[in-house]
């Protein structure tokens, strides 16, 4: 299939832990995104209703599968299942680490939520997530050649 060129792709989650499958499927695209099609600047954002995700240790509840894992492994030539993390916490910080994807939670709502007392206030999500401020948050998404929402 031939894509348009993508320098800089948007993954706006919009939906929390009662979403599973958009958690999972958020990360599957920045991963493919990255390896596969090569897109230099992706980012996985979670919007105001996606905030939650970010709190720590809500990525390390969902859970990959064996059964899973082959499903996914098998998509992709030379992948193993055994490649594959054994909780989306560990591939979110596979792709950042390892892929250099960016990801990002709308400080905005980590204040309004409840579980920050200001914009910087980092102690409450997890350390690979950046805050993002709502300036920061509109230049990403007027930047983005495509954005994609979960």
């Amino acid at each position: 299939m031939k894509i348009k060129k993508i320098e800089k792709l948007l993954i706006f989650v919009n939906s929390g832990m009662d979403r599973p499958f958009n958690q999972y499927a958020s990360y599957a695209i920045a991963f493919t995104a990255k390896k596969i099609h090569n897109i230099p600047d992706v980012m996985v954002y979670y919007g105001p209703q996606g905030v939650e995700v970010a709190k720590k240790g809500n990525l390390a509840k969902l859970a990959f599968s064996e059964d899973v894992k082959k499903l996914i492994a098998g998509q992709f030539e030379g992948l193993k299942p055994e490649d594959l993390p054994d909780n989306l916490e560990l591939m979110a910080r596979f792709v950042k680490d390892a892929l250099g994807v960016k990801i990002g939670s709308c400080a905005t709502f980590h204040v309004v939520s409840g579980f920050a007392t200001s914009v910087e206030d980092t102690s409450n999500i997890e350390d690979f997530i950046m805050p993002v401020k709502i300036p920061d948050a509109v230049e990403a998404a007027l930047s983005a050649d495509k954005i994609l929402v979960l």
